[in-house]
């Protein structure tokens, strides 16, 4: 679950990115966060897994108070927290498999473990023929599978996906958010900002609208126009 509780955010600029955003997304759910560059949504992503603080208010994550947690407890929290980026951010020198493998030796797995999973997160993402190639050898579309079995091969109870297809096109970009759907289906709740209209009207799940840093819709079913 991620709850924000009257949560607003300024950067020493002056620039005022988040107002009193109070909303709750239950275990389970997938929602999209979308509205206008500048509205906001990839500082409220960057909430939830500690990259920036509010200002003011609160953030929950699995009914932990994110804001008030000691640095040398983040880590752990970010353990249940998956992140996808528009950008992929792979290691380059990595194959995939290294790539996903990386993330469970930081979190401690056993090289058994890794030798079980990460062949299975991989298969999962449709890249099972491609452990082996390094990043500047995959498509757009492979890295950000990859990416994708990196950020759920420790089976966070949270997925966050930041413009997740951005660099991608339609055709790719709809596989990669029928993957995440399918990643919701298992269980993990999945928060994704978009600019993506026709992906948004596709999938017709939760909606929250941002509009200079405001809340102003959140709707079930929704699409990104309403």
């Amino acid at each position: 679950m991620i709850e924000f509780y009257d949560v607003s955010k300024s950067y020493p600029n002056g620039t005022a990115a988040l107002h009193g955003i109070t909303a709750t997304i239950p275990k389970g759910e997938f929602a999209f966060v979308v509205g206008p560059s500048g509205a906001g949504k990839s500082t409220l992503v960057r909430l939830v897994y500690r990259e920036t603080l509010p200002t003011s208010g609160y953030v929950f994550v699995n009914g932990v108070n994110v804001s008030k947690l000691r640095p040398a407890a983040v880590p752990y929290l970010r353990r249940n927290i998956g992140v996808v980026f528009q950008d992929f951010k792979l290691l380059p020198r990595k194959t995939a498999y290294e790539n996903v493998a990386f993330a469970m030796r930081v979190v401690g797995a056993s090289p058994k473990e890794i030798a079980r999973r990460v062949p299975a997160t991989l298969e999962l993402v449709g890249l099972v023929d491609k452990g082996e190639a390094y990043p500047a050898e995959l498509s757009g579309g492979e890295q950000q599978r990859a990416a994708l079995a990196r950020a759920i091969v420790n089976h966070p109870l949270v997925l966050l996906a930041d413009e997740p297809t951005g660099n991608l096109d339609p055709a790719t970009s709809w596989e990669i958010v029928q993957l995440l759907l399918e990643i919701n289906r298992r269980g993990t709740t999945v928060l994704m900002a978009t600019h993506a209209k026709a992906i948004v009207d596709a999938a017709r799940r939760r909606v929250i609208t941002l509009d200079h840093g405001r809340l102003v819709r959140d709707r079930q079913r929704g699409d990104y126009s309403q």
